[in-house]
């Protein structure tokens, strides 16, 4: 196979034409070309006179392709292998089903190559179904009614299931391709294998993580929704069985290997591990609100005269700056034509996050603005400060919204000049529980809001219009990443002997793709331990 670089086409050409160009890069007659797809897409923006996409393809052709490649002496051309993944040996002697805990990305991942293995693995989550999950979260935005066990962060599919379905990552692992191959099998539309920014949407992904679950029980595995996981039974240093809750019910069950991919909410799980002596640390996390502009905004910002081709869709952006105290400001999963997600998991909590369909063709353009925190800014040096000091931030927000789940919000020309909001302009903001118009500095802690401050005015020169007075910020929002690290060693172990600390939850992930990745790994340490 060989895979060429750098193709470029036209926002007005069709795709057929690749065909033609990859033979004139090859410098063959095009009937010599037997299959052509397409490896990467991407837009290229940079100069706003002339938008085009830029291709990789990967051609099979009837001639020799080594010669072909030696012959047209191009760096855009190289030979190049298909991707394929293969299951590693099973090793494993124990005669206990392996069980893993969540059903996230990293959780879904897991139990799909134990059970690709034979492993018949069990799998928790605590949540429901998927679409009993879905009108637990429409009866607590249109209700404003929290079911702690069912909502935004728990569930089939876990927290990203109500995201934009964002699958960018910053990663490098043979293991991506695995990821998107099951995600679009799964029901994921096909340009999630090639786009350099591929997403699903939150209307795609319900069905995409309710396939995955019938794929793993096809395959002998098993997984328990509405099951929570209450403690690991441990002796001796080494995990012996779980017990767990499931109907009203507890029960025990023996097992050597647990893989927890709990994901970054299940704060009471992380303290169970922590009081059964698992060695964590604490670990940077971000905090900030969702900005929300005009999608038209931000498609001009972008896009210029091309602002409205049909080809283009609705532009997004991703931005960084260094602020104030020397801290890192950037924008985090901006969602185009999406809205603004209220997403508490705990009574009395506020937290937002963010969301887009498939189509992205909502009227506002949001992301979330964040500032990192360190531990050094935590409130104390014990492992799980940094939950707990997320917690207060949640805990204030409610109470300065009102104490009924609307979010505490405030226009951007506002929270640069630092008034109080009284009230909306052009820009109608999306939090389904509503907003209550305040003053952010109220919540937010002070280098958070000063940084943010700084950083709207320095992004505003990267995209035009980012300062626009009368955009809404909503927060907070604090769960991007998890606050703590549950140790781990290089056979993805913590101290306690078959516990395998998983994905966004235990502090090695951060995102969809990288979470699910890890799940892999970590599916493969359990293949690989002989006990």
């Amino acid at each position: 196979m060989i895979r060429i670089n750098e193709i470029r086409l036209s926002l007005d050409d069709d795709e057929s034409v690749l065909t033609e160009k990859a033979a004139k890069i090859l410098k063959i007659n095009k009937k010599y070309i037997t299959s052509l797809s397409i490896y990467k897409k991407s837009i290229d923006a940079r100069n706003k006179e002339d938008i085009h996409f830029t291709y990789s393809a990967d051609v099979e052709i009837s001639l020799d392709e080594k010669q072909i490649v030696s012959k047209c002496k191009s760096s855009k051309v190289s030979l190049a292998k298909a991707y394929f993944y293969k299951i590693p040996e099973n090793k494993r002697a124990s005669k206990y089903r392996p069980v893993v805990v969540g059903f996230g990305p990293a959780g879904m991942l897991a139990g799909l190559i134990l059970a690709e293995a034979g492993l018949r693995p069990i799998i928790l989550e605590r949540g429901k179904d998927i679409d009993s999950r879905k009108k637990d979260v429409s009866l607590f935005w249109t209700k404003r009614i929290l079911n702690e066990e069912s909502n935004v962060q728990f569930g089939e599919g876990g927290a990203g299931t109500f995201s934009d379905g964002k699958l960018t990552t910053g990663i490098k692992s043979p293991f991506i391709g695995k990821v998107l191959r099951e995600l679009y099998e799964a029901g994921a539309p096909e340009e999630i294998l090639y786009s350099s920014k591929p997403h699903i949407g939150t209307d795609r992904l319900a069905q995409v993580v309710k396939n995955i679950r019938l794929k793993i029980e096809s395959l002998g595995g098993k997984v328990c929704l509405e099951t929570r996981l209450d403690r690991l039974i441990v002796y001796n240093g080494f995990v012996q069985g779980i017990t767990y809750t499931q109907n009203g019910k507890t029960f025990d069950r023996e097992t050597d290997s647990v893989i927890m991919a709990i994901g970054h909410s299940a704060r009471d799980t992380v303290e169970m591990m922590y009081n059964l002596g698992a060695e964590m640390m604490q670990k940077p996390f971000s905090v900030g609100a969702r900005i929300e502009h005009p999608q038209s905004l931000i498609n001009k910002a972008q896009y210029g005269k091309y602002a409205n081709h049909p080809k283009l869709g609705a532009a997004d952006y991703k931005l960084s700056c260094h602020g104030l105290h020397e801290r890192g400001a950037y924008t985090f999963c901006m969602c185009p034509g999406g809205t603004v997600v209220a997403a508490a998991s705990e009574k009395e909590s506020v937290i937002v996050n963010g969301m887009s369909n498939l189509a992205r063709d909502g009227e506002n353009a949001n992301s979330a603005l964040l500032v990192g925190i360190e531990p050094c800014d935590f409130p104390n040096e014990h492992p799980l400060a940094g939950i707990y000091y997320q917690r207060e931030i949640e805990h204030k927000a409610f109470e300065l919204a009102g104490g009924d789940y609307k979010a505490p919000a405030q226009l951007v020309g506002d929270f640069l000049a630092g008034k109080e909001s009284k009230s909306i302009g052009s820009v109608n903001p999306t939090c389904p529980t509503g907003i209550t118009l305040t003053s952010l500095d109220e919540c937010l802690p002070n280098k958070v809001s000063e940084t943010m401050k700084s950083a709207i005015v320095e992004m505003d020169k990267k995209l035009n219009g980012f300062n626009l007075y009368d955009a809404v910020l909503t927060a907070p929002e604090t769960r991007s990443s998890s606050s703590v690290r549950i140790l781990r060693d290089e056979f993805c172990q913590c101290n306690i002997r078959g516990v395998y600390p998983c994905g966004e939850g235990a502090g090695y992930a951060g995102g969809i793709v990288s979470a699910a990745v890890d799940g892999i790994k970590c599916a493969h340490a359990v293949l690989s331990d002989e006990h």
